[in-house]
């Protein structure tokens, strides 16, 4: 509470006491395949912009991302150790992510969806759509959407940036980020590198250590009669100590080993009448886990291949478009632990943006899926959006879709002598869902924004880990008689309602000073029809209030970042360290600017009031840390 009150206070003194407004900038976004203004696509949608990405306190974008509003990002260690993002009181499996519009989710684990191949530096922007898209996007896409844009425009004039960082602080933190830049009338280059060390929390005989290293390279090319060319390569490389990441057991002293490469290109035509985009994208990835040091690693190898075949029709008026594509997708898995496996999925969707009336603006959406798991499924959706002067009345309905992971089908399948753990099964079904929600914003000419949304989610064949005796296993070839086991099983009926309070401002108080600031509220209630304890339904935030607050002066800045969440309490025996029923942290930083920005001093606070608290059992958080660092921009 005391957190809570001193940043209420200081976001009401800098929504007070400014003297000069400016406005905001028109916010633009292509989460929905139609690039259309925020106000007119009947969605709550939050625009992070490059700049709000560098000056949001944090050592990792999934740290960055826990103080946008709305988002719950569960930690399971410091500076991109392993983080689950979860909207609207949903499972992490239920966010969809997607880099430059090719869907990136893991196949293994949704756990590894927070592992974003790329490199803060080349991020142009964020946009996060809370609520379902499966119609536009597919499977996954059941509690919203994490889009991260890395394309920028081609520059008029040559351009070249030289960026390299350099950042110490508490519990052995260590960062280093280099990147070079390119821009001419035809091409853009782009190349980067950053390392990441930190030592973490003491842990029970060991530390909760985090080594990850990332390189990326895009190029970006103007071709003939229109046509452009993007092409991206990602190398991904992170060993963290996983103990207690995945079990309750005291014997549990796991690492874990996670390298992946990531490569994409899309081919694009931009005209006045039609557009025309060709998206590629693959993933591999090799995951080894080993639960204790003389025992025998899980090796997981994955590889994905992703193909979006996209037109998108202009000619029907100036005021509608119509997007119509193909979706195709194929999964494999080659593992000791979960066995060999395939997995095909295909779409065909359609959606229709159009304004039939005066600040009426309407979108239709309708996809066709196969799957091999859950074979034909269709998958409708509809917003609307009505604008009268400053106040927007919009509200959308949809259906969500989300087939298992491999984890969730074949976790510890070919093992043998099983005494306990979580056990995979093939027989589960796919999870739907009917989504609806209704809100109010208002754009006020402070200019303050606020955006209100009530919004349910009726779901059914809920994926969960449910505790069951040995004589209850489906399958026991591989099992010990007596045993108590966590089986992934379908839930019968899930209900979720919930509401988000979203506001946000910019305000030029002087001359050289201006103020930015976000804050948001999301309550959220889900209830099932059997009375099954199962993990994820505890686990969820039911009360959530994020908030960031920037000082921006031509000198330099000041950045507090907030973030208050309250949930079930969860535990298990006195040596596990149980998941905190509630806690606020707060977290600032302060930079100081020399030789015209092109040099940046940094000192940074994280967990300022020294909270202790876990985000998950077992996974000690750690406590205050300071940290400084240097970038210079050349």
């Amino acid at each position: 509470m005391r957190n809570l009150f001193l940043s209420i206070s200081l976001l009401l003194i800098a929504a007070s006491t400014f003297s000069q407004s400016m406005d905001l900038d028109p916010v633009f976004v292509s989460s929905t395949l139609l690039d259309k203004k925020k106000r007119e696509l009947g969605r709550n949608i939050i625009f992070l912009t490059k700049e709000d990405i560098q000056k949001i306190p944090g050592n990792s974008l999934d740290e960055i991302l826990r103080f946008v509003p709305g988002i719950e990002v569960q930690m399971r260690g410091p500076a991109g150790a392993q983080a689950d993002f979860v909207f609207r009181g949903g499972t992490f499996q239920q966010v969809l992510i997607l880099i430059d519009g090719i869907r990136m989710n893991e196949p293994l684990t949704g756990h590894f969806n927070s592992y974003i191949p790329v490199v803060k530096e080349e991020i142009q922007r964020i946009e996060i759509l809370k609520g379902a898209a499966a119609s536009l996007f597919g499977p996954d896409a059941v509690g919203g959407v994490i889009h991260v844009i890395t394309q920028k425009g081609f520059e008029e004039e040559k351009e070249k940036s030289l960026n390299a960082s350099l950042k110490r602080g508490s519990y052995g933190l260590s960062q280093q980020t280099l990147s070079l830049g390119i821009s001419k009338p035809k091409t853009n280059l782009f190349a980067g590198a950053q390392y990441n060390k930190v030592n973490g929390e003491e842990l029970r005989g060991t530390s909760g250590f985090v080594r990850t290293g990332l390189y990326a390279v895009s190029l970006s090319r103007k071709l003939f009669k229109e046509w452009n060319l993007h092409a991206r390569f990602a190398m991904d490389r992170r060993n963290f100590n996983a103990q207690n990441f995945y079990t309750n057991f005291v014997s549990d002293t796991a690492t874990e080993t996670v390298n992946s490469t990531w490569q994409q290109a899309s081919l694009s035509k931009i005209s006045d009448k039609k557009d025309y985009y060709v998206l590629i994208g693959a993933r591999q990835l090799e995951d080894e886990y080993r639960f204790r040091h003389a025992g025998t690693a899980n090796n997981n190898r994955t590889s994905m291949m992703n193909v979006d075949l996209r037109q998108v029709n202009k000619i029907i008026s100036k005021q509608a478009k119509w997007t119509t594509g193909i979706q195709l997708s194929n999964k494999t898995i080659r593992s000791n632990d979960r066995g060999n496996h395939t997995h095909q999925h295909a779409g065909l969707y359609s959606v229709f943006y159009h304004q039939p009336l005066k600040g009426l603006f309407l979108t239709e959406g309708l996809r066709l899926d196969w799957d091999r798991s859950y074979q034909w499924n269709i998958i409708p959706q509809f917003n609307f959006s009505y604008v009268l002067n400053n106040l927007n009345l919009r509200g959308s309905i949809a259906k969500g879709v989300r087939d298992a992971d491999f984890t969730e089908r074949f976790n510890n399948y070919k093992k043998t002598g099983i005494t306990s753990g979580r056990i995979g099964n093939p027989n589960l079904k796919a999870e739907k869902s009917i989504n609806i929600e209704l809100g109010v914003d208002l754009f006020s000419q402070s200019p303050i924004q606020v955006h209100t949304t009530l919004f349910r989610r009726n779901q059914a064949n809920l994926i969960d880990w449910i505790n069951t005796a040995y004589t209850d296993m489906p399958r026991r070839e591989n099992l010990a008689p007596g045993g108590i086991y966590a089986l992934a099983l379908n839930i019968a009926s899930v209900q979720t309602t919930g509401i988000e309070l979203d506001i946000n401002g910019m305000h030029q108080v002087a001359e050289k000073l201006n103020i930015r600031w976000n804050t948001g509220l999301t309550l959220v209630n889900a209830t099932a029809t059997n009375e099954v304890s199962s993990l994820y339904l505890s686990n969820y935030a039911r009360v959530i209030w994020n908030s960031n607050l920037q000082f921006t002066h031509t000198k330099g800045l000041l950045s507090i970042s907030t973030l208050l969440k309250r949930r079930d309490q969860q535990t298990t025996n006195s040596l596990i360290v149980p998941v905190s029923k509630s806690f606020g942290i707060v977290n600032a930083r302060a930079d100081l600017y020399l030789w015209n920005k092109r040099a940046t001093l940094l000192l940074q606070a994280d967990n300022i009031f020294n909270i202790k608290y876990a985000d998950f059992i077992g996974a000690k958080m750690p406590g205050r840390w300071l940290s400084t660092g240097i970038s210079l921009n050349l």
